[in-house]
């Protein structure tokens, strides 16, 4: 008996000895490792190996990675994403072909041995013996499928990877304890499957089910003789043998296949020569990886997704335990996306503008009620090339969008009207609403402090002759912006602040809204999604609900499935009915006859408003019915672009407006995502008019369109019936084009540092 240590095992040393003593008897340390018996010997003696007895005695066998798959809200498939494109089939899917072929090449007695071949072992020993070298390995089928789960459980980590491959004495050990353990665990058959599931083929295939499809486009348990020898061949060296790249050595290697089943009696030789013959017949299936393959053009939607994933701690505490399962894959992941209102929503992108123009365009439509997001869209694809993006211009930075969003004009004005209208304040208010002012100050915000116009800014509507006073109804119609200002001076900040909280408005960035007079005038960053789910809340009479994508998610883990929790929506009360209704009737006379009227349905109550910005660099439109609200954004994604003089979709602007861009868009993409649906409407709110004052001025004038800041909105042309009276002319307007005093802050760029702050200059961000 070997001498022991005083603790009572044997010393590290000792207990290598044993090992390799019985070991190479049993045909053992040596199987696979292929090297010469003096070397793994000399790495014994010094000490190398683990003690055997110390190694834990279960395999951890992770779940193979597989595809995931991502589909509309009717089933259909969108788009496949996988860390390790595979797909895991039963050993009775797998050709009758493959499992001989595969037992053949790699280890014929592997019916007739248990983990470790004595035989295979020793005739290797005697191989590389007379060689002096490595001429020949002896490694199990078995060996070889443990070594591939310590592969599979490094993942992507090249570490990891490389630590699970090494060719030491003390992993192979390793390998070969659990080799024991997993063949009286699961037995031959398992065995092979386990195998045939987790090898890599080559090709970014793993198992043989992705090879099938890979190289041949059918399935695993298709192949034929020719077929299934082929894929066995490249197993050993996938590179080498591909037959993609090399033909003549792929046909070799398959052909020398055939043989060994001949010799060992799985096919005669007859069958084997006249399968040799046989071309190889490729029909190669390209790797399809990724949301930059979804279909109906909702790449920017299936990232959108994957972000979800990635961020919402329903599926894991931290991102990495998120990631872990994503990257598991084998998930069926079912969305709200809606075919029909995706297909329309890009559609109208491309109707209106082209992915060469110098701006781009994103859109996205989400259900009232539900936060359910039915389309998401934009003009410039996902892409790496020209005129493509990875950026989701329709999110916020945290799923993948800009970095700060992008400042939205006059659609900012309705949450402050809803704030001053839960504050009390009548629909008939009027303001004075001069033509130029400074910042009030000081102006209450939140938390008893006080903004104060320390730098005694100034701000202005659109012309001269826009001066009021004026009443809700008009200010709005017009985007009169000394009207919104002094409304936030008359209830504070506080009440718009705390409304825009209740509609999770946020920066692009994530960050609360700054507390500054300026936000009235959509001076601040926010991303269309956040735009077109706080207006979904006037739709839906008030209730804010969160915005979701994912219906349901099944994963399937060792031909078991099982359904994971995923983010429900939560509703939750914004604002009374009356508010919003009253806001709906507000933004139902913008589109019926007001700045808004190029983006109107005429088939349905719909309500929406224009926004344009400092220097023509952003252009909304943010529309509702009853049943489905939208946000389309125009603009350049670095901010560097002024929408002056420019041909968008092949139509010259001298100017750009909220309504003539951004608002013909979002017609378009609601009338085809709600062809076929109810018609449901708005609960009706009469607003009496504010008083005689403006109802003819003006009249005539104006070129019935919304002018935005910078010679913008603030003076809408057209006349606006009965209902708002006479709008201030448009480009004829009696104050001209006067320059604007506010100024988005220099280094406002998509995807890097900067932003607008708000801080609090002055300006005509008007509708």
């Amino acid at each position: 008996m070997p001498k022991k240590r005083s603790g009572g095992g044997l010393s590290p040393s000792q207990q290598a000895a044993k090992f390799l003593g019985v070991s190479v008897l049993a045909g053992a340390v040596l199987a696979g490792i292929a090297l010469p018996a003096a070397g793994a010997l000399g790495l014994a003696a010094k000490g190398s190996v683990q003690g055997f007895d110390d190694i834990p005695a279960n395999l951890k066998r992770p779940p193979l990675s597989q595809r995931t798959t991502i589909l509309d809200d009717q089933g259909q498939q969108l788009a496949q994403v996988y860390s390790r494109d595979r797909t895991v089939v039963e050993l009775k899917d797998i050709s009758p072909y493959m499992q001989k072929a595969i037992v053949a090449i790699e280890d014929s007695r592997f019916y007739q041995h248990g983990a470790i071949d004595l035989k295979g072992v020793l005739r290797a020993l005697n191989k590389n013996a007379q060689s002096g070298g490595v001429a020949q390995g002896a490694s199990t089928l078995t060996q070889q499928y443990v070594k591939n789960v310590f592969v599979e459980e490094a993942g992507d980590d090249p570490t990891k990877v490389a630590e699970a491959t090494q060719q030491t004495l003390g992993r192979k050990i390793k390998e070969l304890k659990y080799a024991i353990q997993v063949e009286q665990d699961l037995g031959k058959k398992k065995i092979l499957e386990n195998y045939l599931n987790i090898t890599f083929f080559g090709e970014q295939a793993y198992g043989v089910e992705a090879a099938s499809q890979r190289y041949f486009s059918t399935h695993a348990k298709d192949l034929t003789l020719p077929q299934a020898a082929l894929l066995a061949g490249i197993v050993q060296s996938p590179s080498r043998y591909d037959p993609v790249n090399d033909e003549a050595e792929a046909t070799k290697r398959r052909n020398t296949v055939l043989q060994r089943m001949a010799e060992v009696g799985d096919v005669s030789q007859a069958e084997a020569d006249k399968a040799k013959k046989a071309p190889l017949e490729l029909k190669v299936t390209q790797p399809r990886n990724g949301c930059i393959t979804a279909v109906k053009d909702a790449s920017f939607f299936c990232k959108y997704v994957e972000q979800i994933f990635l961020t919402d701690p329903t599926f894991g505490k931290t991102r990495a335990e998120r990631a872990k399962v994503w990257n598991q894959g084998g998930l069926t992941i079912r969305t709200t996306l809606d075919s029909k209102a995706q297909a329309s929503v890009q559609d109208s992108l491309k109707q209106h503008i082209h992915q060469s123009d110098s701006v781009a365009a994103a859109s996205v439509l989400v259900e009232p009620g539900t936060g359910k997001v039915l389309a998401m869209g934009q003009s410039k694809p996902y892409g790496y090339g020209k005129n493509e993006t990875e950026i989701n211009y329709s999110v916020g930075s945290d799923l993948g969008g800009s970095n700060f969003g992008f400042p939205t004009g006059s659609t900012f004005k309705p949450f402050v009207a809803a704030a001053a209208l839960e504050q009390g304040k009548p629909p008939t208010q009027e303001y004075s609403s001069p033509y130029q002012m400074p910042y009030p100050s000081p102006v209450q915000a939140c938390d008893g402090k006080q903004w104060a116009n320390s730098a005694h800014e100034k701000l202005e509507n659109e012309s001269t002759t826009e001066h009021g006073p004026y009443a809700l109804k008009e200010a709005m119609a017009k985007s009169v912006n000394t009207y919104f200002v002094q409304m936030i001076s008359d209830i504070g900040l506080c009440p718009v602040v705390t409304m825009t909280d209740k509609l999770h408005v946020v920066q692009g960035n994530g960050d609360k809204l700054p507390q500054t007079p300026s936000i009235a005038l959509g001076a601040v960053g926010i991303s269309p999604l956040t735009m077109a789910s706080a207006y979904a809340t006037f739709a839906s009479r008030g209730m804010y609900c969160t915005p979701v994508a994912i219906e349901s998610i099944t994963q399937k883990i060792g031909g078991q499935e099982k359904s994971l929790a995923v983010p429900k929506t939560r509703c939750t009360r914004a604002m009374s009915e009356k508010t919003a209704d009253t806001v709906n009737a507000l933004l139902k006379g913008v589109v019926d006859s007001g700045t808004g009227t190029l983006a109107g349905l005429s088939d349905r109550d719909n309500a929406g408003k224009t926004g344009t910005t400092d220097e023509r660099k952003n252009a909304w439109f943010v529309g509702y019915t009853p049943n489905l609200s939208g946000a389309v954004w125009v603009g350049s994604a670095t901010q560097k672009v002024q929408m002056t003089q420019i041909r968008i979709g092949g139509v010259y602007h001298e100017l750009v407006y909220g309504a003539d861009v951004p608002g013909p868009i979002w017609r378009d993409a609601m009338t085809g995502a709600l062809q076929g649906k109810g018609a449901p409407s708005f609960n009706p709110v009469d607003i009496p008019d504010g008083g005689d004052k403006g109802k003819d001025k003006d009249k005539g004038k104006g070129s019935g369109r919304e002018k935005g800041d910078n010679g913008g909105n603030n003076g809408d042309g057209g006349l606006i019936g009965g209902l708002f009276g006479g709008l201030t002319g448009g480009t004829g307007g009696d104050g001209g084009n006067p320059n604007p005093t506010f100024t988005a802050p220099g280094g406002f760029i998509q995807g890097q540092t900067g932003g607008s702050r708000g801080n609090g200059n002055g300006g005509r961000h008007g509708g």
